[in-house]
């Protein structure tokens, strides 16, 4: 049951992410939906239906608080086109809601486009500084993102007896991975040493271990499995695709039953996602995978939760290179959201979009030998949603 199988990704779009201060947030989703009509090489007239994802459109002036920001610059009239936000599982998200409505009958050829103009603002009024101000007034006043993945550093250190060191290891290898990525933020190596010697964010986060706010956006084709070869040969398919809410907005740490070494909604967004895809050893299965990794120890806890290793074996999966281009399981081969950024309604699509690339042979210097079906995940909330996709060759 359900659409795995049944809808396939056949055009794909990514802008520059970096500081895009030259373009509106309706110039990026221009740029990034006319990328994906040319990679599926079929006209706009053709969309049926469209799905944007962005998260926060008050930081800068209203701008994508509404699917007409979509309608409007690529005159998509009068097909509907709705928006979707969910927190940083707004991109996986925005993907689901449009395959579904593939996979329903509905419509025939459907576009998904995310996009999130973060660096238009100063930092009095920027996404961190809203949620800090904003927040609930006893229990979450001046709570920062880095201030609480920070709590689940120190926590997962504690209890498994890692150290910085496995959050040296990501930052570096994100880097790495970034320096490949002609459309990343970030596109350079670093060295432990500079990892080490940053300024200390949150300890024991540092500067490296948190990704950039960035301005991008990225967008994606969508159509029925069995009309994707009349379209294209370049296709892959979406295998399994879930989201799940597991806890209110900043609630998660308020559980009494919760860790702080795991997210439940990444289980089972995970779950429900190799469920559907027929995923019964992702350690195996997966060959490439682009994961949540808005801080350093994130992504370690994401390896667990998305059932690469064990819990507690993040940390020694991260050191010993597997995650690395070149190694058994390469994660964020794009630089992560750690060099790429994180314009939270475009991330999920744009992880999408280069598993996409992936397993089409196309990646270039990212390229992963042997890709044939690959994931991409989201956490959100923070840690109270999650996405999981999942794709596959034909």
């Amino acid at each position: 049951m359900g659409l795995g199988g049944k809808v396939a990704i056949v055009g794909s779009g990514v802008i520059k992410y970096g500081e895009n201060f030259h373009q509106s947030l309706t110039d990026m989703i221009y740029e990034a939906v006319s990328l994906a009509l040319a990679d599926a090489k079929v006209e706009r007239q053709r969309l049926q239906a469209a799905w944007l994802g962005c998260y926060e459109p008050m930081l800068y002036g209203f701008e994508g608080n509404s699917g007409t920001f979509v309608s409007d610059p690529l005159n998509l009239f009068p097909i509907p086109v709705t928006r979707v936000a969910a927190y940083c599982a707004t991109g996986i998200e925005a993907v689901r809601n449009a395959a579904l409505a593939v996979a329903s009958g509905e419509y025939d050829l459907v576009l998904a486009v995310g996009a999130e103009k973060m660096r238009e603002v100063p930092s009095r009024g920027s996404l961190v500084a809203q949620a800090v101000n904003r927040g609930h007034p006893v229990l979450a006043k001046g709570r920062t993102a880095p201030g609480m993945f920070a709590l689940l550093a120190t926590r997962y250190f504690k209890e498994y007896g890692a150290d910085e060191g496995a959050l040296c290891a990501v930052a570096v290898k994100n880097h790495y991975h970034g320096s490949l990525n002609p459309k990343a933020h970030f596109q350079k190596e670093i060295t432990p040493e500079q990892h080490r010697k940053a300024p200390k964010v949150a300890e024991p986060l540092g500067l490296f271990d948190c990704c950039p706010t960035t301005d991008g956006a990225a967008a994606v084709i969508l159509t029925r499995a069995d009309l994707a070869p009349k379209l294209t040969d370049t296709y892959t398919i979406i295998r399994g695709v879930a989201f799940a809410v597991t806890a209110g907005y900043w609630n998660t740490q308020f559980d009494p039953s919760w860790s702080f070494t795991s997210f439940r909604s990444t289980q089972e967004a995970a779950k429900a996602a190799y469920r559907m895809a027929g995923v019964t050893d992702p350690a195996r299965e997966i060959k490439v995978a682009e994961c949540h990794d808005c801080f350093t120890i994130t992504e370690i806890i994401n390896y667990e939760d998305l059932g690469f290793v064990k819990p507690g074996e993040g940390w020694k999966l991260a050191t010993g290179g597997a995650t690395r281009l070149g190694g058994d399981l390469p994660v964020n081969t794009s630089g992560g959201l750690k060099s790429c950024g994180h314009p939270i309604g475009s991330s999920g699509i744009r992880m999408i979009a280069n598993i996409h690339d992936q397993l089409l042979g196309r990646a270039g210097k990212m390229q992963v030998k042997g890709a044939t079906m690959g994931l991409a995940h989201n956490l959100g909330g923070p840690g109270a949603v999650s996405a999981v996709a999942v794709l596959g060759q034909p």
